[in-house]
Order: C-alpha cells, then structure tokens, then sequence
C-alpha cells in the first residue's frame, strides 16, 4: 500500500471527497417533511392566538363585571346607611363609574321575614345584560 493510500484512509472526513454512497447518506429534510413541519407549527399558532384572543375577551368581560359590582355594593350600602328603609317597589338610577355610565335597580320587598325587607340590585352597563347582581337584607320599618 502505497502512502498516498494511506494518507487517505487516515484523512478526516470533511477532508475527502464525498463518495457517490456518501452523497446519499447525508442527512436533510425533504420537501414533505418541510411541509408536515411547517402545517404543525402553523396549527400549534393558531392554537395560540385563538387562546389570545379568548383571554382578551375575558378579560374585558371580568373587568366590566367588577365595576358593576363596586356600583351595586355602592347602592346597597346607600340604602343599608339610609337612616330610613327604602320603599317597597322598584327604583332605578344611573351613576357614572370608571368612566362608564351603569344602570341599577333596586328592587325592594319584605323577606319571609316580614320584619326584614329583601333588596334585590341588579346593575347593567352600556353594553347591554346584566353585568351584577347582589341581594342584601335589612330590617324593615317598624
């Protein structure tokens, strides 16, 4: 054997012509596994911003709620500090809170109890159902 063919045989890789075995070897991706890589991916984003775009309308959705609900604990607690019990029948308001107009209704019955009347406040905001609801009970008059 002469050195040349040793060299050879010793020589790195990278170093040597590929032959025609090696060429197919080599590893790559194919066009379809390019496809099928890419049609994942893109499923697995959509899942994403289908995911966004729900929390972001929860979110909206939760923070109307809770201004709705600071107005009806604002109307309960007017008529639990009224030194004199609210009428019986229905009463409507509008107030502005958070930058936004809301609409409440209290209406006021008497309880099983009939020394105790039942308040029922229900609170709507400008986009239209009902956005709170809160039921408190205060001692009737006497």
């Amino acid at each position: 054997m002469s050195s040349a063919e040793r060299s050879e045989d010793w020589a790195p890789a990278f170093a040597r012509a590929p032959s025609r075995a090696e060429d197919a070897c080599e590893g790559g991706f194919t066009l379809i596994e390019m496809l099928v890589a890419l049609a994942i991916f893109s499923l697995a984003a959509l899942a994403l911003l289908r995911l966004e775009g729900a929390t972001v309308s929860n979110t909206a959705r939760l923070q109307e709620q809770a201004f709705a609900q600071i107005v009806a604990r604002n109307v309960a607690i007017e008529a639990m500090t009224d030194p004199v019990p609210p009428a019986l029948g229905t009463e409507t308001g509008q107030v502005e809170n958070a930058g936004r107009s809301w609409t409440w209704t209290r209406v006021t019955g008497l309880s099983p109890e009939p020394r105790i009347q039942q308040i029922n406040i229900s609170v709507q905001g400008q986009l239209g159902p009902e956005a709170a609801r809160l039921v408190i009970f205060r001692r009737a008059a006497q």
